[in-house]
């Protein structure tokens, strides 16, 4: 088992000396317990039921597994539904490098939130306090009061004055999406008081910012994007205290929004390169950002890396780095389209986080559902910057400048280079 306090983990049949370094704990975090399996890697053990040890002890480890327990040794798993081993080993790596108490794993990061807000709803606190921008899911589901939740939207200055008797929770992402704004985590905590405060930190990773010692009650992942990081496998976490961990495991059993073995061993061996590629990827961005800065295209790159854009001082105290996504606004929606439809090194592609560059167009895609008011600006585009080299990367980017600075119907017969490797 994992042991996250003082970051001491069992590896291999023996106990390693406590570690503090993210690159050391990445690679070793969950590998527990393979040197007496006779194997180096996990194994994948696809099995949907599980032998039960007695008619009685079945229906204890069943019971017990229901309601939110894990399995003591010697005990059955039952079912995948209520428990699995390599979720397990995936869940104690990320407690690990959160620095959490435990994590529950799910099949995707929306069931991951939905579970999170089943639970708070069935405590009897449906309502929601929410920081603006948030992911566009994030932002539908709440608005849509689908799950029974109610939602007041608010930046900080008005977390306080939004709590009511029956609020569950406090929301925020940061980074934000797809802006890049940052929030300053430890200030809303103190507004919230004693509402629990929950972390989308998707953009970031616990390699450039780990929420929970900033105060944060939850952090959430959409672990399909960098804590996979090659774009094959869907999931979702939500990491804090062992109290919130049984009451979400409860929510997966009941509900059934599990994530896979196959899945889960995936997103496992991703972390085991996450700070490499994250820290590769955000010297990318950062490289991009400085280039592009003023280009006469674009009205801003949104970056938390550039002067200026991180006036609370956030960067090197809240979070060790601004990351590898960065937005440009083009002025216009006619010179967004141009621009992303014009890229071919790019792909134009939902998700980020992954080893090849994306890039999309918030409004008219994942926060299309989003109100008016709130939704971005038609002239943004996000990138997600992705493991090639910069030099190829700007000369996609600035070739779709071009394009885009094309006066309406110029560019009617341009065609762009072909794609190529």
């Amino acid at each position: 088992m994992t042991l996250v306090r003082g970051h001491r983990i069992c590896f291999c049949g023996g106990m390693l000396p406590p570690l503090s370094h993210i690159e050391t704990l990445a690679v070793h975090a969950g590998m527990d317990g393979l040197t007496e399996a006779g194997v180096h890697v996990p194994s994948i053990d696809l099995s949907t039921t599980n032998p039960l040890n007695g008619v009685e002890p079945g229906g204890e480890s069943y019971e017990n597994l229901a309601t939110g327990g894990t399995p003591e040794p010697g005990d059955s798993a039952v079912y995948q539904r209520l428990w699995q081993p390599g979720v397990a080993r995936f869940e104690n790596a990320l407690s690990t490098l959160e620095r959490a108490e435990g994590t529950v794993a799910f099949a995707t990061g929306m069931a991951a939130l939905t579970a999170t807000l089943i639970a708070t709803v069935t405590a009897g606190k449906p309502h929601i306090v929410a920081l603006r921008p948030l992911y566009g899911g994030t932002d539908h589901v709440l608005a849509s009061g689908l799950l029974g939740t109610t939602v007041t939207w608010s930046d900080l200055a008005g977390v306080t004055a939004a709590i009511r008797a029956n609020t569950g929770l406090v929301i925020l992402e940061t980074p934000a999406n797809p802006t890049l704004e940052l929030t300053d985590i430890r200030a809303v905590v103190d507004a919230a008081g004693a509402i629990p405060v929950l972390v989308d930190n998707t953009f970031a990773t616990p390699v450039l910012q780990r929420p929970l010692e900033s105060g944060a009650t939850l952090v959430l992942h959409s672990a399909t994007k960098f804590l996979g990081g090659h774009g094959d496998a869907m999931g979702g976490t939500v990491s804090g205290p062992d109290e919130w961990m049984v009451r979400l495991r409860q929510v997966r059993a009941l509900t059934g929004g599990l994530l896979t073995p196959f899945n889960a061993y995936l997103l496992h061996r991703g972390l085991r390169t996450l700070p490499v590629r994250v820290r590769a990827q955000q010297a990318t961005a950062a490289e991009v950002a400085s280039r592009l800065k003023g280009h006469p295209a674009l009205e801003r790159v949104l970056y938390p890396g550039l002067p200026g854009q991180d006036p609370q001082g956030l960067i090197g105290r809240q979070c060790s780095g601004a990351g590898s996504l960065l937005a440009l606004d083009l002025g216009g929606y006619a010179a967004a389209v141009r621009f992303t439809e014009a890229l071919r090194l790019i792909t134009h592609a939902v998700s980020l986080g992954g080893i090849d560059s994306l890039v999309q167009h918030p409004a008219s895609l994942t926060h299309r559902p989003v109100a008016a008011e709130a939704r971005p600006s038609a002239g943004i585009v996000r990138l997600s910057i992705g493991l090639e080299h910069v030099d190829d990367l700007m000369d996609d980017i600035l070739t779709a400048l071009l394009v885009a600075r094309m006066p309406v119907g110029a560019n009617a017969n341009y065609t762009a280079p072909a794609r190529s490797v």
